[in-house]
């Protein structure tokens, strides 16, 4: 049977307890390694004075890891630099933060191609690659001109953006041609592939037959396979001591107030500021609602080196406290503001103690903590989801209250009918979403995607190679 190897950006060993502490997505790589063999290749997170290309190999619970250290150069213009400020919010549809930067692009290309260099040796003849988000477009044709005739699958995890946004991307054209080097691509929702096949067909003349495209000999393959959580886990570490704890402390501390939770990396893709503008419209739409709810946001930071991610942190404080000193009253406050991350079972008590999940991104490739709210709800009293038609988990959950994020009235009357809505209700829309999540959950993704791509894994993919590599 063929090994697979997976290949990200960051590689998460496992753990001795998963607690909650690892995110669905690594659980779910690490049961396809068992499953397999094979091995989890990416940076270790750490920096080198001088790159070598040594390769840290671990291996914990069945699964190997392989790491690299990358410079501090590196990790500023491929990571900070291409990945985080050029593509993340060009792929969100952030023109405006993009910053197209040639040093960028060279650092892009740079690190993609010495991962290849890496990786090349560690590759047997009938492995499967699959590799893993928008950090790595271009490695897969590094692969390809190293020799590398495996099968080849790549995973996007954030939105594909359309083609007339995508066109403002200087080597867009380039880069969207390394990925006719894998044999599958996959998309969380059936709008990102369709934007693909539209930049592809339209602007570069690739031949299309339903979802398959060729173009320059090569034939790629395009499926839609929405990601889902480890829901049995979930719910378990829902039911669980710690959880329990966190809702008798969220209870306690709401002293009979209705809660609404938000949780969010601080990033401008997820709504933050549009959120709190909504909350505020409710309070002064809804005078009567004063002191009966409040809301709960926490956002770990992320990104802290990136000038647009601290930015939005300072724009979200000054929110937070003009409407604290606007509406709190000595025993009351609007808002409740945490900058810091919680384990995953701990959180699963807090969705569980709130009466309404917040979740409105303005734009995101999927988002499971609109999942995580709804597995963690007793059945019998669930919370009501209030969710951004933008999120990729719309498609699956049109059950929940859908909105649009940047109509600060939309979101005031679903906070009103969330609070308003009767048992009965709440129930029906609960259990339609959790059939859901059951259904497809973290394991129905990966077996999708992975049966699809070692689909004729016994054939050799065609050999391509390409001067012509993403950021060149």
């Amino acid at each position: 049977m063929s090994r697979l190897i997976v290949i990200s950006n960051r590689v998460t060993a496992p753990l001795e307890s998963h607690s909650g502490a690892q995110g669905g997505l690594a659980v779910a790589l690490q049961a396809a390694i068992r499953e397999f063999g094979g091995i989890w290749f990416g940076w270790s997170g750490e920096t080198t004075e001088q790159f070598t290309g040594h390769i840290n190999l671990q291996r914990a619970q069945g699964v190997t890891t392989a790491t690299v250290d990358l410079e501090q150069q590196d990790v500023e213009e491929y990571y900070n630099g291409y990945a985080n400020r050029t593509l993340w919010p060009l792929f969100h549809y952030r023109i405006d933060l993009a910053e197209y930067e040639r040093g960028f692009a060279g650092g892009y290309r740079r690190v993609n191609q010495r991962f290849a260099d890496t990786l090349r040796p560690l590759v047997e003849a009938d492995d499967i690659l699959w590799i893993q988000d928008y950090h790595m477009f271009p490695l897969g044709q590094e692969m390809r001109d190293r020799g590398c005739r495996n099968r080849m699958g790549f995973f996007l995890h954030i939105p594909w953006p359309p083609s007339r946004l995508l066109a403002t991307l200087p080597e867009a054209e380039a880069l969207v041609r390394t990925m006719f080097a894998y044999d599958l691509v996959g998309f969380h929702t059936r709008q990102w592939l369709d934007s693909f096949r539209h930049y592809a067909t339209h602007e570069m003349d690739a031949v299309a037959d339903g979802d398959t495209l060729t173009l320059d000999g090569r034939t790629l393959k395009l499926i839609v396979a929405p990601i889902g959580i480890d829901t049995k886990e979930f719910v378990e570490g829902a039911n669980g001591g710690a959880a329990k704890q966190a809702f008798r402390r969220m209870r306690d501390s709401a002293v009979g107030r209705d809660m609404i939770v938000g949780v969010d990396r601080l990033d401008y893709s997820k709504g933050l500021e549009e959120r709190f503008l909504g909350y505020e419209r409710f309070l002064e739409e809804h005078p009567e609602e004063r002191k009966e709810v409040f809301l709960l946001q926490i956002a770990p930071p992320s990104r802290g080196a990136v000038e647009s991610y601290q930015k939005i942190r300072a724009t979200l404080e000054g929110i937070a406290g003009r409407i604290n000193g606007a509406y709190a009253d000595v025993d009351w406050v609007p808002i409740r503001y945490v900058n810091q991350g919680y384990p995953r079972d701990v959180l699963a008590g807090i969705y569980r103690a709130a009466r309404i999940g917040l979740v409105t991104p303005l734009r995101d490739g999927m988002n499971l903590v609109a999942k995580e709210y709804v597995a963690a709800q007793d059945p019998e009293d669930p919370g009501v989801l209030i969710l951004s038609r933008f999120a990729g988990a719309a498609v699956q959950l049109p059950e929940a209250v859908l909105v649009n994020p940047y109509s600060a009235d939309e979101m005031s009357d679903a906070i009103l009918t969330a609070l308003r809505m009767d048992l009965g209700e709440r129930k029906r829309r609960w259990r339609a979403m959790m059939d859901n999540i059951e259904a497809e959950d973290v394991v129905w993704w990966r077996t999708l995607f992975t049966d699809v791509l070692m689909a004729d894994g016994d054939k050799t993919a065609p050999l391509a190679t390409s001067h012509d590599s993403a950021a060149a």
